[in-house]
């Protein structure tokens, strides 16, 4: 049996700026050095440039991959052009994601997320810095697992009916 589709209502671009404002709010906690911490901007902004690839664009990347190098305190652009690739890949790859179910959609932005993660990693060695170790990585594995319940709660808001009825299907 084929699973249902659904017709989502248009994004409210409000919601799109609130989900985006609140992933940057969860990456300015202060985690410490723990491993494993996901980088949710990153996660958000992938999940917006595959679903609304019109209204979540590169600029955005660039502008939110900015402030957090200023958050950072890190090498001005590192994280600005790491956000700026991720933009691209997932604007590339959109359609055929879309297609997937959310388990397979998982491991194949998983490379997009870890590679995002790869572009300051790699900056910062070659800026002279000292070797973080491997487990820097482990957070674009860590949002690639959270990518299902990201999208299931950043689509809930579109799957609402406008005016609910019992004898209508969809």
């Amino acid at each position: 049996m084929a699973r249902p589709q659904y017709i989502l209502q248009p994004v409210n671009p409000y919601f799109i700026a609130f989900s985006l404002a609140a992933a940057f709010l969860l990456n300015l906690l202060p985690w410490g050095k723990l491993p494993g911490i996901p980088d949710f901007v990153a996660l958000v902004l992938l999940f917006w440039n595959i679903h609304q690839p019109r209204k979540v664009g590169m600029g955005i990347a660039f502008f939110l991959g900015l402030l957090m190098d200023v958050h950072n305190a890190s090498l001005l652009g590192e994280h600005a052009l790491a956000y700026t690739l991720l933009s691209y890949g997932a604007i590339t790859i959109h359609r055929r994601v879309l297609w997937m179910s959310l388990g397979v959609q998982a491991f194949a932005v998983m490379p997009v997320l870890v590679g995002t993660q790869l572009v300051p990693f790699v900056t910062r060695l070659l800026m002279g810095a000292s070797f973080p170790g491997w487990d820097y990585l482990v957070s674009g594995f860590v949002a690639a697992v959270l990518w299902p319940i990201a999208s299931v709660v950043l689509l809930l808001p579109q799957r609402r009916p406008v005016d609910p009825d019992d004898t209508r299907p969809i």
